[in-house]
């Protein structure tokens, strides 16, 4: 099982004091954007040397992500694989060869991840299909084991919930629960996110989310799951990774949030499949206006066929007076009316942006930084894509409390598949 494709940050720190106000649990509690972890990212690119220790980690989900993820951690020099696991031996066994992890602690099968939290290891890494975070979250924090999590963090509002309730958990246990944002480590986003935080571009109007890329391949449904756990198929399936809004259009989603402070409070749209052949239930097309409680509007369209389009993940920002755009790929901008644009390469983020997320996880867990913040926008990003994905698929205008008030549940039926 792997998450192939995880586009994150580090919802960390950098910068102003301003308050992420975005209401995960539905509560008004206001969670510190850039403050009590100020310095993370800072220590991320200063002190990556500074090595107080050796975590012993587990890696749970060895397909493509977590095969590609696993020598980061090896390189930043703070961290030991101590063990691996994934639902297929083979995919364990060979990532446990590639990183000299001893045969004794390759696990598979549903249990593996408990297998790996059992073997000693001081954190885990999640790089699962996200049906799975909570659960095996749930499992570590019980144990004492920090954690180091893919996004999203959920398929469904239960999940999502039950993740910001263990970030409280953890924080009260003095551990580290982390999740894998990498739009916001970018220097040149943060640089355009102070601008427009500033106010410099005057009263935002409106924000354009857009993410593109080309899906995956969508076999036919077997007896069990087990076919959809390999090579990201579990894309096109809700009730396994959350639909393509919510496993690949939430980078560009999360990087609105971050910069305005705020989840939406409705939602209305639409979506629809178009890709050939399909047997999962994820729609690869979907338009979403999102209202927030001051009026603005924020429109999202993601596209995921195999049609040469240009991959793109991006958040457009348009004021009285200016404009701007943080995103994953290209260049970072802004432009007030009158003044002299800034421009700036946003840098191999894909690599980049996790390794200053590894080195920002080993130095809250060794520097004692339980604030867990990186967890309340999580939960809100996640919890705006299932807002967007549901009012799509509903074809109506749904609001946030609506959302939290259902509560509803999806499960992935595990019928017949390996303990």
């Amino acid at each position: 099982m792997s998450e192939e494709r995880s586009l994150p940050r580090i919802e960390t720190t950098i910068g102003s004091r301003r308050q992420f106000l975005g209401g995960a649990l539905g509560t008004a509690a206001a969670v510190p954007l850039l403050g009590p972890m100020a310095g993370l990212v800072a220590a991320a690119e200063s002190e990556v040397k500074v090595l107080r220790r050796k975590l012993k980690i587990g890696l749970v989900g060895c397909g493509g992500r977590g095969r590609w993820i696993a020598p980061l951690f090896q390189g930043h020099g703070g961290y030991e694989i101590l063990a691996v696991a994934d639902y297929f031996q083979e995919a364990a066994d060979k990532c446990g060869d590639a990183l000299g992890v001893d045969k004794r602690r390759r696990f598979s099968g549903l249990s593996g991840y408990q297998k790996v939290i059992d073997s000693g290891v001081d954190a885990i890494v999640l790089q699962t299909p996200p049906c799975f975070f909570a659960e095996h979250a749930r499992a570590a924090v019980a144990a004492g084991v920090h954690v180091y999590m893919a996004k999203p963090v959920g398929v469904d509002v239960p999940s999502c919930l039950q993740v910001a309730e263990l970030a409280k958990q953890a924080t009260a246990k003095e551990r580290v629960l982390f999740v894998d944002f990498q739009i916001p480590t970018d220097p040149a986003n943060i640089e355009v996110a102070e601008w427009i935080r500033g106010g410099e571009m005057g009263k935002l109007a409106k924000v354009v989310t857009t993410g593109v890329f080309g899906g995956h391949v969508d076999p036919p449904l077997t007896a069990t799951i087990e076919s959809r756990l390999r090579n990201n198929t579990w894309d096109n399936d809700i009730a396994l990774g959350g639909g393509y809004i919510t496993i690949f259009d939430i980078h560009a989603i999360d990087g609105a949030l971050w910069v305005l402070g705020q989840r939406p409070i409705a939602a209305v749209g639409n979506s629809r499949i178009c890709r050939d052949d399909p047997h999962g239930d994820s729609t690869d097309v979907n338009s979403v206006i999102y209202e927030y409680a001051d009026g603005l509007l924020h429109e999202n369209s993601g596209v995921g066929l195999p049609n040469a389009a240009d991959s793109e993940l991006s958040c457009r920002f348009y004021g009285q007076v200016g404009h701007a755009v943080v995103q994953y790929w290209h260049d970072a901008h802004y432009h007030r009316r009158h003044k002299k644009p800034f421009s700036a390469e946003v840098v191999d983020l894909y690599k980049a942006g996790a390794q200053r997320n590894i080195a920002s996880f080993y130095n809250a867990v060794t520097t004692g930084q339980f604030e867990n913040n990186t967890v309340p926008r999580a939960v809100d990003s996640t919890l705006t894509c299932i807002l967007g994905r549901e009012a799509a698929a509903r074809g109506s205008r749904m609001t946030m409390d609506g959302l939290l008030k259902e509560n509803k549940r999806i499960a992935a039926d595990l019928t017949g598949l390996k303990a």
